[in-house]
């Protein structure tokens, strides 16, 4: 099995990977397919969308039906530019016309371009859609259905057939690892860490200092969104009213540098400002690194970065290791169970990027392969049963506190890992299984449909 680290750590748009990511990347690859597969008929028809499940219940708050109108426009995350995306929506909405790359054109109906489904709900995923080009009787005459399936991962419905051949790539690589113990097993028997291992795994498909490059601008992209956060001001939109934190936070952190009186739970401040930081750009549909998820994507940034400035002797060429280790965990865990809010809650989420942070602060404090797995699987643990209820459907309640909470527990399960051998009860495959079947046993109303929990205890007054 191998999931290489630049599918765990895309660049992406906010303020979900599932929802706003995911659609847009499909609805462009919708797109592209009517281009391929172009018939004259399809001149006179219009372009629709059906949101399925959670898309349909909390699409609104995490903008998924501005991210499908952008991508059936070619737009996509890694390079998205939200003010050309806004005005391009906006001539196609006056003209009813979506021009595409080809030169042709399709009618666009604004009010029947997205419809939300709330009452039926696909088989194979609770993120599902079905893109179709109507004749003007409304009958489909082509069509497509995608699934986000978490994290930026987007299948057709043929593709969710063969899943782990589609989303893994193919064994071949040196150290196809498919679950933790086989990882520890691979590291007993050549003698290498679980970075070295995973680096020999993507050197296999690409040249080293790709790879290298690579690391270091998902790093630059984290760094800088923690950077955007840590200056941002002012309430999120959505109609929560929130008031962004994580400035004022650091500002209060920094006036007290030096001070003998600060408490000894500073550090526990900083992570929470520079977690707060990313989900606040998040919110703000700013751009970020899914980690594994946009949900999730302020824990393992917060966590470097907290190895980088309050970790004495911290070395900034163990960022590119942490970034190796953390996707091992990540594939691992999305091999095994899901990353997905939609299919297991937050769990998958915040507790995945909490697991996979610990094991990348492990990592970097010079733990073995053992004292590693342990850090995950204590953060791991202890985030199973955590539910996905964002208030309104909106990444900000409790999501971005959240990814503080987790950052936090990650410096702590790495702390309490180095402590120990790595010999312990509970091992990260069996942690990771619990997760599977708890996710599968969990109330729908508590994966990302906001329909309880949290999401349903705020009165909308």
């Amino acid at each position: 099995m191998f999931v290489s680290v630049f599918d765990i750590f895309k660049i992406s748009v906010g303020p979900s990977s599932s929802h706003t990511m995911g659609p847009m990347l499909a609805a462009s690859g919708f797109a592209e397919l009517v281009q391929a597969q172009w018939r004259a008929e399809f001149a006179e028809c219009a372009i629709c969308c059906r949101l399925y499940g959670s898309l349909a219940y909390t699409g609104v708050g995490h903008g998924t039906h501005a991210a499908v109108l952008a991508g059936w426009l070619g737009f996509v995350p890694e390079t998205f530019d939200p003010e050309a995306a806004h005005k391009a929506v906006e001539a196609m909405q006056a003209e009813g016309a979506l021009r595409l790359a080809n030169g042709q054109n399709l009618r666009f109906e604004a009010d029947k371009a997205i419809i939300a489904d709330r009452e039926t709900r696909l088989p194979l995923h609770p993120n599902g859609m079905r893109f179709e080009l109507q004749d003007k009787a409304g009958e489909p005459v082509f069509g497509e259905t995608y699934y986000s399936v978490g994290g930026g991962f987007v299948l057709t419905e043929a593709e969710m057939g063969t899943r782990d051949s589609v989303v893994l790539a193919d064994d071949d690589v040196p150290y196809p690892f498919a679950n933790a113990d086989e990882m520890l097993a691979m590291g007993e028997k050549s003698g290498l860490g679980i970075s070295a291992m995973k680096r020999a795994n993507e050197t296999a498909r690409q040249e080293a200092e790709q790879v290298d490059a690579r690391l270091l601008h998902v790093w630059e992209v984290m760094d800088r969104s923690i950077a955007r956060g840590l200056m941002g001001e002012g309430e999120l939109p959505g109609g929560l009213k929130v008031q962004r934190r994580a400035r004022g936070v650091a500002e209060r952190m920094r006036a007290a540098t030096g001070h003998n009186d600060a408490p000894l739970h500073t550090a526990v401040d900083w992570l929470s400002a520079y977690a707060m930081a990313v989900n606040e750009e998040n919110a703000m549909g700013g751009q970020v690194v899914t980690a594994p998820t946009n949900g999730a994507a302020g824990v393992i940034p917060a966590v470097i970065r907290y190895y980088l400035d309050h970790v004495p002797g911290a070395d900034r060429a163990q960022v590119p290791e942490m970034l190796l280790t953390a996707s091992a965990i990540g594939g691992l865990i999305k091999f095994n169970a899901s990353i997905s809010g939609a299919e297991v809650g937050c769990q998958g989420e915040v507790g995945s990027a909490s697991a996979m942070a610990a094991a990348a602060l492990c990592c970097a404090l010079g733990g073995s392969n053992a004292q590693i797995e342990n850090a995950a699987e204590i953060a791991l643990e202890h985030h199973l049963g955590m539910t996905c209820d964002p208030i309104r459907g909106l990444v900000q309640v409790p999501c971005i506190e959240r990814n503080g909470m987790g950052a936090v527990k990650a410096v702590a399960a790495a702390s309490l890992a180095l402590a120990g051998d790595g010999r312990h009860i509970v091992s990260l495959d069996a942690c990771i299984e619990t997760m599977r079947q708890t996710g599968r046993d969990m109330d729908e109303r508590y994966k990302e449909t906001s329909l309880a929990g949290l999401s349903v205890s705020v009165p909308e007054c």
